[in-house]
This record gives structure tokens, C-alpha cells and sequence, in this order.
């Protein structure tokens, strides 16, 4: 995938980042959970009638979002360089790691890190690692 640098805007992307702030501010404060994407999913599996009905409707928000978004301003098409196949993969390695890591970048890297988590700081220095490490064997090793 590539980004469009010619349309680039950094008040999108603060807008976006002070939404997502807000979200993980306001699903901790009104109902005292972490707003981590693998830790609501994983509430789900196998669902527990108590919390299911913000776990459920968490989710939603994240696919309706970008549909409600779209009604107003058409997405850019994504362009992808690399196949399916590697994309499945990844994004095993990622369901892997962040069951593995107790936790994924949105529930260690934004809600963590803004409590002062050690636990957290340790998993996105992890993950931040990990990421530097493909990205430089896969654009200069492998390339």
C-alpha cells in the first residue's frame, strides 16, 4: 500500500488522532474498559451476555464510520503492492502477536501508554521494534 504524499493533510490526521482520544477517553471514563480492539474482540469469543452490548456496538462504530464517512467524501482506492496471500498473512502474524502481547497497539499504545502502563510501554516498544525490523528487511534485504 502507498500513501498519496501530494494529498496528504496533517490536520486529518490530528482530527483522527484526537477522535480516536476521545473514543478510548470516553470508554473508559463512562464504562471503565479499555477501548483495545483485540481485548473487545476477544469479549466476543465466546460472548458473555453481560458486556456483549457495548462490545457489539463498539464494533459497529468501527465499520460504520468509515460507510458514514463515505457518504460525504469518496475514499481514496487503496493500491496494494503486494498479494493477498502476503496480506492473510500479516494479518495472522498481527491476531497472533496481539494475543500473544495480551493486547494490540490501539489497547497498549493509546489507552496503556495514557495510563502510564509500564506493561504497556514495553509491548509498544515492541511492537514499534517489530514493525522498523520488516519494514527494513523487507524494502533492503528482501526487496
Amino acid at each position: 500500500m502507498q500513501i498519496d504524499w501530494a494529498h496528504f493533510s496533517p490536520l486529518a490526521g490530528l482530527a483522527g488522532g484526537a477522535m480516536i482520544g476521545l473514543s478510548a477517553g470516553s470508554t473508559i471514563l463512562l464504562i471503565g474498559r479499555v477501548a483495545g480492539i483485540s481485548g473487545v474482540l476477544a469479549g466476543l469469543v465466546p460472548p458473555r451476555r453481560k458486556d456483549a452490548d457495548w462490545r457489539v456496538a463498539f464494533l459497529l462504530g468501527l465499520f460504520a464510520a468509515p460507510a458514514v464517512i463515505g457518504v460525504f467524501r469518496a475514499p481514496a482506492p487503496p493500491v496494494f503492492d503486494i498479494g493477498f496471500g502476503t496480506i492473510a498473512l500479516a494479518g495472522l502474524l498481527v491476531g497472533f502477536g496481539s494475543r500473544l502481547g495480551a493486547g494490540c497497539t490501539s489497547g497498549h499504545g493509546v489507552c496503556g501508554l495514557s495510563r502510564l502502563s509500564l506493561r504497556s510501554l514495553a509491548a509498544t516498544l515492541a511492537f514499534m521494534a517489530s514493525a522498523m525490523a520488516t519494514v527494513f528487511l523487507v524494502r533492503h534485504v528482501f526487496g
